[in-house]
């Protein structure tokens, strides 16, 4: 879920207020909120408890509330989902430490310790290309052995490494790339954490189902609907900053800010993400 914000780049309860309605009406039933795609690295970690608060208000019982906690600091990412936690948080999203580039054994050690800590279920979120340092098979298999690491968002793009991996686990997988969903469904991921999923989260609710039972061919019809709105979302500037852009060109949010280092989109890429969401489909554009 995108963070949404004023002009002056403050946090905006009555967008993240609506925000959240729309993702009850159109099919998720849950969200993770101080994710990458809600601009994590720049919400000081009071933004970040104030969203789960925020969030959580808003969706009540209709939505699980996932939230960010994960650092390069281990005692930080512990703190920050106590705080989750006590915010009311339902579960929490793990991702590999950042920048400093631990060892496997070191991500296990990093992750155990987050999981020992905590009183709620864990997701962990494997993302090499941001982090680095990517969840190896043997260490998903390790950690999945503790009771509390739960589920994967899989955002590494090796699905042979996903198989492996379900194979051996009781795992729940997560499609964490939208350009993999279907993909990943056919081969036994649970659902999507999805950053197109905010203005196409019917259709993947759609895609889901059509997989659970067994019609492959109306799951890639809904895959192939996507490509124009996935590629306008995904390959043109950056997901959060596009995500923020064709909420706001449906209406859903007021603004579409992000904070520095990122940049609204420019006129050329909305045209782009008008095309996509007409072409997919989506909203008034279509």
């Amino acid at each position: 879920m995108v963070t949404p914000m004023t002009p002056d780049g403050a946090l905006d309860p009555k967008g993240t207020a609506a925000l959240v309605e729309h993702l009850v009406a159109t099919g998720h039933d849950g969200v993770v909120v101080n994710g990458t795609t809600g601009e994590s690295p720049t919400l000081s970690p009071a933004e970040s408890i104030a969203m789960v608060r925020e969030v959580k208000a808003a969706a009540g019982d209709r939505l699980k509330v996932t939230a960010g906690v994960g650092s390069n600091n281990t005692a930080h990412a512990i703190e920050m989902s106590r705080e989750a936690t006590e915010a009311g948080a339902d579960g929490l999203l793990v991702v590999s430490p950042y920048y400093n580039k631990p060892t496997q054994p070191g991500l296990v050690a990093h992750t155990r310790a987050l999981a020992d800590a905590a009183e709620l279920p864990i997701m962990l979120y494997d993302i090499p290309g941001r982090t680095a340092t990517p969840f190896a098979v043997d260490t998903l298999v390790e950690l999945a052995k503790h009771p509390q690491i739960v589920a994967v968002k899989d955002a590494k793009g090796d699905l042979w490494a996903s198989s492996e991996v379900m194979a051996a686990t009781d795992l729940l997988w997560y499609s964490g790339a939208d350009e993999y969903n279907l993909a990943h469904l056919a081969q036994g991921a649970h659902g999507v954490v999805s950053v197109v999923g905010h203005v196409a989260g019917e259709h993947y609710a759609a895609m889901i189902a059509a997989v659970d039972a067994g019609d492959l061919a109306r799951a890639r019809e809904i895959h192939h609907r996507l490509i124009p709105v996935t590629n306008a979302l995904m390959s043109t500037s950056q997901g959060a900053i596009m995500a923020k852009a064709a909420l706001a060109e449906l209406g859903v949010i007021e603004h579409a800010t992000v904070r520095l280092p990122y940049v609204e989109g420019t006129p050329e890429h909305l045209e782009i993400l008008r095309d996509g969401l007409a072409a997919s489909g989506i909203g008034a554009a279509a």
